[in-house]
């Protein structure tokens, strides 16, 4: 029988364009008074203008305005950029991260690669495996999920938690109590399977209320949680937002054809925030649409973003179906990382059912967490939880002070009112603003 033999396939060749053509990338604090402007030039592929604003935004850089261009075989930004504190950026080793990671090296920089808090995977933090958890939203949630583990004797290092729209998804790193390891027993991992979905389920016989699953892949932590609430359809309903936006902050989304290009045009305009390009971007993505050209700016408390994109088969969206549901969808990633009110900052030594022991306590004072994040450096925890009461009202000063007295003597505690018209959440104290992994930047930099 005649032997079957397949052509060579250089496995270089995918990057043979990038080889050529390396990515250029400039970094000016000369041209602009107030701003950093990152440059960024290469060859165009699928999905880079996700990758360029993920690097920016997982440095919590501020951008203020941004001008994107990729028609043709060509990719071009340039992004207005300053820290959280409306400052340049003049620090040389965040300077020198970002052309190393944007430049021509960066697909295959090993530091990249593994920079804690950038992956969801078993691989991504070290020696922890990732859990990812989504369901029916109820006060007092988080604290059962931390519980279970606890008493399963997992540490929980690294966690994420949104609810948007009455439901919750969640990625958490836990390793092993006693060997600091990633679980790799199958009947531990199925046991805590059970329990977690279990809790998730509640009272409900439903099999859609909640679902478990332990991940594999490399996906960023922000993204895989707009993945998870996309599959599992937050946008569709009535929506139960807990944010109540005045009418000039309220997100106005409309999508309109562009005659002469051949393009859809989707105009964003809302309340200004941390990480809200990443969020629209990151959602046009994931549903397959590309981005040719972008224009993105701020003026104050207001965002003005506007995209021209295709579908990924080049198609345009002709359909009122097609528009409301990009509409729809873009309205609830704007709305998932939105937080009003009170956010509580503490620190601790870590331990084994410090997550459960703190959560315990936040409800038993009648908080409810709408966004929490969790990250460890070294033997301490850093935990921020975005908080309100049961019924979704402002905390009363009282219940804070009860809290405070209750946890003074082992826990720090530093409690700040989110402001209703600034991008992130003023800095002060100990903590850094962007709270999920910027304490393990700060290691990685050093």
């Amino acid at each position: 029988m005649a032997k079957v033999c397949w052509p060579y396939f250089d496995p270089e060749y995918e990057n043979f364009s990038t080889r050529i053509n390396p990515p250029r990338v400039s970094v000016d604090n000369i041209s602009y008074r107030d701003c950093t402007l990152i440059k960024v030039d290469s060859v165009n592929k699928p999905g880079i203008l996700l990758e360029v604003v993920q690097i920016l935004t997982d440095l919590d850089l501020i951008i203020t305005k941004a001008y994107i261009s990729s028609d043709g075989g060509w990719f071009m930004d340039v992004f207005h950029v300053t820290d959280q504190q409306g400052n340049k950026i003049t620090d040389n080793k965040t300077i020198d991260y970002i052309e190393k990671a944007l430049g021509p090296n960066g697909h295959t920089m090993e530091s990249v690669k593994t920079w804690p808090g950038k992956k969801v995977g078993v691989h991504s933090v070290g020696d922890h495996t990732a859990i990812e958890l989504i369901g029916r939203d109820r006060p007092g949630l988080l604290s059962e999920i931390s519980a279970v583990l606890a008493n399963l004797q997992f540490n929980v290092a690294t966690a994420e938690v949104w609810t948007h729209n009455s439901r919750i998804a969640c990625v958490l790193y836990v390793n092993d109590n006693s060997t600091n390891r990633a679980v790799d027993d199958p009947t531990r991992l199925s046991v805590m399977e059970e329990q977690l979905k279990n809790i998730l389920r509640g009272c409900e016989d439903d099999n859609k209320v909640g679902r478990t699953s332990f991940s594999m892949g490399f996906t960023h932590v922000d993204r895989r949680l707009h993945q998870m609430f996309f599959a599992d359809r937050d946008y569709e309903g009535e929506v139960t937002t807990e944010v109540d936006y005045p009418p000039s902050f309220k997100p106005k989304i409309t999508v309109e054809r562009c005659e002469e290009k051949g393009y859809s045009v989707i105009s964003v305009q809302c309340k200004d925030r941390a990480k809200l390009m990443f969020d629209i971007v990151c959602t046009l993505t994931d549903m397959q649409y590309v981005v040719f050209h972008a224009t993105i700016s701020s003026d104050g408390p207001y965002a003005s973003q506007e995209y021209f994109i295709r579908h990924m088969d080049g198609c345009t969206l002709d359909t009122e179906g097609e528009k409301e549901r990009v509409i729809k969808c873009l309205e609830a990633a704007i709305q998932r990382r939105v937080c009003e009110g009170l956010s509580l900052e503490l620190c601790a030594k870590d331990r084994v059912g410090l997550l459960s022991e703190v959560t315990r306590v936040l409800r038993e004072n009648g908080l409810s967490v709408s966004r929490a994040g969790v990250s460890t450096v070294g033997e301490q925890a850093y935990n921020v939880f975005y908080v309100r009461d049961a019924s979704g009202n402002p905390v009363d000063v009282k219940t804070i002070e009860a809290l405070s007295k209750e946890i003074k003597d082992t826990i720090k505690l530093n409690v700040k009112k989110v402001p209703t018209s600034a991008k992130a959440p003023e800095a002060n104290g100990w903590a850094k603003t962007s709270f999920f992994f910027g304490n393990l930047l700060e290691r990685f930099l050093a």
